[in-house]
């Protein structure tokens, strides 16, 4: 069976943000930091060479693929910052609807900016997210 490309390693998280070179993303970066540390009481880790996530979980697949992923997290890609949360949770449809500018898939949240967003709503849909995977 293949080897999980996102696992959880030992690289610092606030030196890989720093290290960002658009100023902007790693604005962002350190401010979804900030967001979810303070939402989750966890501290962040690196996942794979890219995701910040906080907590873990360990899954299974019917194929007898299995691992572990964060609760939750994000990445502060190129195109855009991702956001990765759980894929049911309460009020999931409202809280997205209110957040502001993204495009949503099944886990994960796509963001131009933060600015773009409500940030309260982000608060509420992390912590839900993270209530209903735990």
């Amino acid at each position: 069976m293949a080897k999980n490309k996102t696992t959880e390693t030992l690289v610092d998280v606030n030196e890989y943000i720093s290290n960002i070179d658009n100023e902007k993303k790693r604005t962002d970066g350190f401010a979804l930091l900030d967001l979810f540390k303070s939402v989750t009481g966890l501290e962040p880790k690196m996942w794979g060479p890219t995701i910040i996530g906080y907590g873990k979980y360990h899954y299974k697949y019917e194929s007898g693929h299995e691992g572990e992923a964060p609760l939750a997290g994000f990445a502060p890609r190129k195109d855009s910052l991702v956001i990765y949360i759980a894929t049911e949770f309460e009020d999931r449809e409202t809280l997205l609807s209110n957040l502001g500018k993204h495009k949503s898939s099944k886990s994960c949240l796509y963001v131009k900016r933060l600015e773009d967003l409500d940030l309260e709503v982000l608060r509420k849909i992390v912590h839900n997210s993270m209530t209903h995977s735990c």
